[in-house]
């Protein structure tokens, strides 16, 4: 029977929250996660996708065809400045570990440090991704680019986000669609400028981008079914210098949220079409710039069910919530459900107790850290029940 050293897990982890660095900058981050395993005696690599590190156990009881598990983590904080009432606090003024990345790295290292004394035992290998800008630029991608999830090619992957809405000692996970992607929609309206007082003189970008926003709102309740779901939000508006003239240009700026990629093109060839004839109607032209960001995260039944059985016998049935609804925000873990059998489940850490009641992302956002051992409890028996 292995342990877990639940008193090493929270120190790693305060040492992490107090040690924050932003997507694409972690490479103190890098070096730590780097000192841990050499100190376990991992082999491993660094410096994937910049700041990335890839960890691997190789197991000494393979048999024919053996799988390899991947364990993911991000590790990236968010611009935050901390003012939860804890004394590890953040010492880089501006960076807080809001989202509980630093969590997500411990319950890694943690299972990795497990995993590594039952090496003898396992038919396959284990990878561990600890990767970088989760909240920017989407370093799950860029490491899947890298090659991560090759030689030995990975067939499973699991991945968890602590989650201050489910108490501790509880999961919540879904079958399917789990989380939404992401596109920002930015469209420019132009017009002629002109004094207020003469309006037929110019062409008035101002009356044309109202237009479109309420043209668009009509898009998720009268082109997309019930049964289905998109989010589109308009959240910026930017035009015009002085109340009496018609400006030349107005920008408008929002998110596009989609659970599916025929949703998704199907939402973006509306939103085109809105802009271009909108604008055309009033005099005036409509440009539309789609950024595509992350896809939807797309659990895999199988490894759906793999995870839930681990989670009942270890927290018990009760503890394991399913989630009728999928979350319409953004998790750049998607990469790796399109790449591999894949289980993304929420790790309850609320403690209302101990004030652990915030938001992810809010400046006084706290975990009960016990949920760290639970973490790393269920990682461990996720792999060992498909490699032992």
């Amino acid at each position: 029977m292995y342990v877990v050293n639940s008193e090493e897990l929270i120190d790693i982890r305060r040492e992490l929250h107090k040690n924050p660095e932003l997507g694409g900058c972690e490479y103190k981050t890098m070096d730590k996660i780097c000192s841990y395993l050499d100190s376990w005696g991992i082999e491993y690599e660094k410096g994937i996708a910049e700041t990335g590190v890839v960890a691997i156990i190789r197991g000494q009881n393979k048999k024919e065809n053996p799988l390899c598990i991947g364990i993911r983590a991000d590790m990236d904080a968010l611009p935050i400045k901390e003012e939860a009432s804890v004394d590890f606090k953040s010492l880089n003024e501006g960076a807080m570990h809001a989202c509980g990345h630093d969590a997500h790295t411990t319950v890694a290292l943690g299972t990795a440090k497990t995993i590594k004394t039952m090496e003898c035992e396992l038919k396959g290998d284990v990878k561990f991704f600890f990767q970088p800008a989760e909240e920017t630029t989407g370093g799950a991608e860029r490491m899947i680019k890298a090659g991560c999830l090759k030689n030995p090619d990975v067939e499973y992957v699991f991945g968890l986000h602590v989650d201050p809405g489910v108490e501790t000692g509880k999961i919540a996970i879904k079958y399917g669609k789990m989380m939404a992607s992401s596109d920002e929609v930015r469209i420019k309206v132009r017009g002629k400028s002109t004094h207020g007082a003469h309006p037929s003189q110019g062409i008035d970008p101002v009356v044309m981008a109202s237009s479109i926003i309420v043209a668009l709102q009509s898009l998720v309740s009268r082109n997309i079914s019930p049964l289905n779901s998109a989010v589109l939000t308009m959240g910026s508006i930017h035009g015009g210098t002085s109340g009496n003239i018609i400006p030349d240009e107005v920008e408008i700026v929002g998110i596009l949220r989609t659970l599916d990629p025929d949703t998704r093109a199907f939402m973006k060839k509306r939103i085109a079409e809105v802009v271009e004839n909108t604008s055309k109607a009033l005099g005036g032209e409509g440009i539309l710039h789609i950024r595509e960001s992350y896809g939807a995260l797309i659990n895999n039944d199988e490894a759906v069910n793999s995870v839930r059985k681990t989670a009942e016998r270890i927290l018990g049935k009760d503890n394991v919530v399913i989630m009728d609804f999928p979350d319409m925000g953004t998790e750049d873990f998607s990469y790796f459900t399109q790449n591999a059998k894949s289980c993304f489940f929420n790790l309850g850490c609320r403690n209302e107790k101990i004030d652990a009641i915030y938001p992810l992302h809010s400046s006084k956002f706290m975990l009960d850290e016990s949920c760290l051992e639970i973490g790393v409890r269920l990682q461990v028996e996720n792999i060992l029940s498909l490699l032992v």
